[in-house]
């Protein structure tokens, strides 16, 4: 799909909030709302927006921990480790890397203790997996999931 300034501009806002009113981003950018409808319809059917998400705080429900988990698997095992990994409601995100490990991922528990029965119990358990290294995160210095379109 052809992105233009428009399209750019209308996904400029909707990453700013993503729940104001298309009129009101048509405003903003000089449109008619029947035409900033139609572009963001377009763009969800190309896949360009892939969906809308509340962005939560996870210690606001009690996970208090947060941690990078460096994770290599048996060769040959990838797809079935990634399809286990997808059953773990505390892995937030998997990224298939280069370098020392196979994946990267983000997990979150309610404690360390939880955090210890997650990579113990859980993800050690999975058929694949060969070892870890689970990095806490102790603060967050920039959390932006904006592009900078």
């Amino acid at each position: 799909m052809n992105i233009d300034d428009t399209d750019r501009a209308i996904l400029r806002e909707l990453q700013g909030d993503a729940r104001t009113p298309f009129s009101e981003i048509a405003r903003r950018i000089d449109m008619s709302s029947a035409t900033v409808h139609d572009r963001v319809q377009r763009m969800e059917e190309a896949g360009v927006i892939r969906g809308y998400h509340a962005a939560i705080d996870p210690g606001a429900l009690g996970f208090e921990v947060e941690a990078y988990v460096g994770l290599r698997v048996e060769q040959g095992a990838t797809d079935e480790v990634l399809a286990a990994l997808e059953d773990v409601d505390a892995v937030q995100e998997v990224a298939l890397v280069t370098g020392d490990w196979d994946a990267m991922m983000r997990v979150v528990a309610e404690s360390t203790d939880a955090l210890r029965e997650l990579m113990f119990d859980r993800i050690a358990a999975i058929e694949g997996f060969d070892r870890s290294q689970t990095m806490v995160v102790l603060g967050h210095g920039l959390d932006d999931h904006q592009l900078p379109i």
